[in-house]
């Protein structure tokens, strides 16, 4: 007897009108029944439909306010809320150290390889790798790049992008317009990056425009890139291929395409002069890039880093290197003209240590950094509003982790959100939602220290973050030495978090201080 005399020989219309979608809700039964009540995960609290699907998770992140749904779930349930049917997020400040660990880290889940692209070095880059091992491997190569100290040897070239920043701010109060701190502060950000990286300004302040359309495509680019992270692996080609159907969507691809020209382009003509340079008569620009080609002329065989390498460190800090500083610099300006008193006690500050002859003008980073008030005013604008507001999620180990008093078996997945754990009352006080900087001048600041996630925590700390701080502690008291700001109207900002938490509403009206 064959196999299909065994099956009825239903009609097509039977087939697709009656078996078919009979099956559909069976399998729905089943799973729904499983998910609530059998699954390892199923006695954690949460949304109904996380727990069975991750389209809860697409829609929280479609809604651009993942960060403020989660505030509210554990709120309402406690410190472990399901997410998605195989992921939880903590609120628990104890699993910091469990989660995001110095020693035997935590493998990352397969949130973070979609923002990858594999097509340029042979190696991955730091953020979308998962395995530990290459990832601390690879990234020992170039920490040292990245440290403070390096950054700052490039610190007249931040200058310049401060002191042009303020010449354009210094237009707008001239013409009596209104000035887009936000956008201006991403075409900051991305000129700076061109400083440390292609070895000049890209032109977005100078030419007072979005540059090729790289933010426009990278806007463009995130909403479906998130819901491709978060959603389960088995409909993201699915969903890339649905976003390839949409024009802005094709344009950015080809604008991104266009930025890994330029990043290749760079590093090439650099490659160039590089080669000149090695003449001792010839003087070198000492940036991040050029600290790139000395590790590959001094140990670039034995480290497997070459040139493809390079441009794909120097692609990175384009992909996302200004989105995270911009968000930052967005953050400390409006919490600052939302709270008058506290900006001008940071410019009594400043105006102070001027008056002693401590401060120049751009404000170098050594002197901001001496400045208590304004540090903790730029860190308390990053806790309240980390430029990163979704979790971080990790794998549970072998033999699963206990958090919360709850055990989340192997291979599961959990993570930790800044934008939730930084509100944390028993951390920073009973005031954690408020913008209050002299917190951060208190006894407790060395414990608060501890449980911030601005950068991430661990061995996947941001790499870029001193190029951040540098940025932060530098136009910030620029500007604020020199100008008054406050909004040019009493509406709040706008947030849309699609893994970057980027703000929208910050036109701002500025006069010159004397």
């Amino acid at each position: 007897m064959g196999l299909f005399t065994l099956v009825p020989n239903y009609t097509l219309g039977t087939w697709l009108g009656v078996i078919l979608p009979s099956a559909f809700v069976a399998y729905w039964v089943v799973w729904i029944v499983y998910a609530r009540t059998l699954h390892p995960l199923s006695a954690i609290p949460g949304p109904f439909w996380a727990s069975i699907s991750r389209a809860w998770y697409v829609k929280q992140i479609l809604s651009g306010d993942m960060e403020k749904t989660q505030r509210r779930l554990h709120s309402q349930h406690g410190p472990l809320v399901r997410i998605a049917p195989n992921e939880v997020a903590c609120a628990d400040i104890s699993a910091i150290k469990m989660l995001y660990r110095a020693q035997n880290p935590l493998r990352k889940s397969d949130f973070y390889s979609v923002w990858g692209n594999p097509g340029i070095s042979k190696h991955p880059d730091y953020f979308s790798v998962l395995d530990e091992n290459v990832h601390s491997t690879r990234r020992r190569i170039v920490n040292q790049v990245y440290s403070l100290s390096s950054v700052l040897k490039s610190e007249k070239f931040i200058d310049g992008c401060s002191k042009l920043f303020c010449e354009r701010l210094g237009e707008y109060v001239d013409a009596a317009k209104v000035f887009d701190l936000g956008e201006w502060s991403q075409w900051y950000a991305f000129d700076v990056i061109g400083e440390l990286f292609y070895a000049d300004q890209f032109g977005f302040m100078k030419n007072s425009e979005d540059h090729d359309s790289w933010i426009k495509s990278l806007d463009t680019l995130m909403p479906p890139l998130c819901v491709t992270a978060v959603s389960a692996s088995y409909v993201r080609p699915l969903i890339l291929c649905s976003a390839i159907t949409i024009p802005a969507a094709r344009h950015a691809l080809k604008a991104i395409d266009h930025i890994v020209k330029a990043a290749k382009h760079c590093v090439s003509d650099r490659a160039k002069r590089f080669e000149v340079s090695k003449d001792p008569g010839v003087p070198q620009r000492q940036d991040l890039l050029q600290q790139f080609f000395d590790i590959m002329r001094e140990k670039g065989e034995k480290l497997d880093f070459g040139i493809h390498e390079i441009e794909l460190e120097a692609y990175v800090a384009l992909f996302a290197g200004s989105d995270t500083t911009a968000i930052a610099l967005r953050a400390t300006f409006y919490y600052l003209m939302k709270h008058p008193a506290v900006m001008r006690e940071a410019q009594s500050e400043l105006d102070a240590a001027a008056a002693k002859g401590e401060l120049s003008n751009p404000v170098q980073f050594a002197e901001a950094n001496k400045l208590p008030l304004l540090c903790a005013t730029i860190k308390e604008a990053m806790r309240l509003h980390p430029s990163v507001q979704l979790t971080m999620p990790r794998h549970a180990p072998r033999g699963g982790l206990q958090i919360a008093g709850t055990y989340i078996p192997e291979g599961y997945r959990v993570g930790l959100n800044a934008a939730v754990i930084h509100y944390d009352k028993g951390v920073f006080g009973e005031d954690a939602d408020q913008f209050r900087p002299q917190r951060w001048l208190e006894e407790n600041a060395t414990n608060m220290d501890k449980h911030m996630l601005h950068f991430g925590a661990g061995t996947r700390t941001c790499i870029g973050k001193n190029i951040s701080l540098a940025e932060l502690h530098k136009l910030v008291p620029t500007v604020l030495l020199n100008f008054d700001i406050k909004m040019a109207h009493e509406e709040p900002w706008t947030t849309n978090n699609l893994w970057f938490s980027k703000q929208g509403k910050l036109n701002i009206v500025a006069t010159r201080r004397t």
